[in-house]
């Protein structure tokens, strides 16, 4: 018995220091990335690279909790994404920013697919890589036009609106994609993904509609009662989710669309150090399992997704902008805040790794979400100098 307890305390004993030294270097690239301005995502996937089983030092204690923590980082980023959207914003997306979020689908899925068939992959894959390139980070826009202080600025409601499109597509999207991963016949993919889109559907009008009684019921208690409440129901939606084939990930989303006033601000304070603490360990451990050899191999043709892809989201943004009545400039300003790709590509990506082409479609997404999430900061920053042609400075229509 001494001997067992001795062995056990042994294996908790490295995991704390194999995990205390994952977050400690977390923490140092976090540092780093607010000293350049930057988002540290990819600093993150190039950690997991280093670090996980392609790397050197292999985690094997930790590797169990990591995995989890990195789950639980998904819902919590997805919930605090969430908790941006208010019913009115919500429902004022939907109105005006339909057209301007068709447009965004067919232009930035076309690349993704076409070139996952262009690589051979089985057309599932290609349709995972579809909605890699549609779907921009809202989590990296956000902090951008925070960060060059944009917020205010014209063009920056029609950006929004192209997101809150995004996000909510992404609650259809991900239930079919994951019944079509699943290899089950025609019939019972068309009634998986049936029960999903039922669930989804009556998540987001619970959302929609009885949201204001929700918050009104959580308001009532201390922020200890309030941080337990929406930790503890971001994690059963999300598991009730995963069970009906909906993305747990959706699942915390709409959590977070279905509070508001001042418990969805409350919430946001207390669950951002939470989602702080978690959502770098997710995008850590996506990038764990992939050799940094094969990253190489997919480099240049990343690279060349990531600019066919920048051009469609500039497509997008001027369009978007353009139905707002903005200027060129401003136009282009909406397109170039949209490049970066992160949180929803990664998750994306994540639901192909048991299918064939699994290990190819986890390297090819760390390598452009690499490239992007650099790209779309830098190129939104610089946006006022891009040159623009002159059959396209012209008012935009009344």
């Amino acid at each position: 018995m001494t001997l067992l307890l001795a062995a056990v305390s042994g294996e908790t004993a490295d995991a704390f220091v194999q995990i205390g030294a994952v977050v400690v270097l977390l923490a140092v690239l976090a540092r780093v990335a607010g000293r350049f301005g930057i988002t540290a995502i990819p600093l993150y996937l190039l950690a997991g690279l280093a670090i996980g089983e392609g790397g050197a030092p292999y985690l094997d204690a930790g590797e169990d909790f990591l995995q989890l923590s990195g789950e639980i980082g998904v819902l919590l980023l997805l919930f605090a994404l969430g908790l941006e959207y208010t019913a009115d914003e919500l429902r004022h997306g939907l109105r005006t920013g339909t057209g301007s979020g068709a447009v965004d689908a067919v232009a930035n899925f076309a690349p993704g697919f076409l070139a996952g068939l262009a690589l051979g992959w089985e057309t599932t894959t290609a349709v995972l890589l579809g909605g890699v390139t549609w779907v921009s980070s809202s989590g990296v826009v956000s902090k951008v036009l925070a960060d060059l202080h944009r917020l205010g600025n014209r063009e920056t409601p029609s950006v929004l609106n192209v997101l809150v499109i995004e996000d909510l597509a992404m609650a259809v999207y991900l239930p079919i994609a994951a019944a079509l991963i699943a290899g089950r016949t025609a019939l019972d993919t068309v009634v998986t993904v049936g029960i999903a889109l039922a669930a989804v559907a009556v998540i987001l009008a619970l959302a929609l509609g009885s949201g204001a009684r929700l918050s009104a019921l959580l308001a009532r208690g201390g922020d200890e009662s309030l941080l337990l409440a929406v930790f503890g129901l971001t994690l059963l939606v999300g598991g009730l989710a995963e069970q009906l084939q909906v993305s747990s990930a959706i699942g915390a989303f709409l959590v977070g669309l279905a509070l508001s006033g001042q418990v969805q601000q409350r919430a946001a304070h207390l669950v951002g150090p939470l989602r702080n603490l978690f959502a770098p360990i997710f995008f850590l451990y996506f990038a764990f399992g992939i050799s940094p050899r094969s990253l190489v191999d997919v480099l240049i043709p990343a690279l060349l997704l990531a600019v066919v892809s920048a051009a469609t989201k500039l497509v997008s943004g001027w369009v978007a902008a353009a139905k707002a009545g903005v200027g060129p400039r401003g136009r282009v300003r909406a397109g170039t805040v949209l490049i970066a790709r992160g949180e929803f590509s990664i998750v994306i990506a994540s639901l192909g790794v048991g299918t064939v082409d699994g290990g190819e479609i986890g390297a090819f997404v760390a390598a452009y979400v690499l490239i992007t999430a650099v790209a779309g900061p830098v190129a939104a920053k610089y946006a006022d100098h891009i040159p623009i042609p002159a059959r396209l400075l012209r008012p935009a229509p009344a």
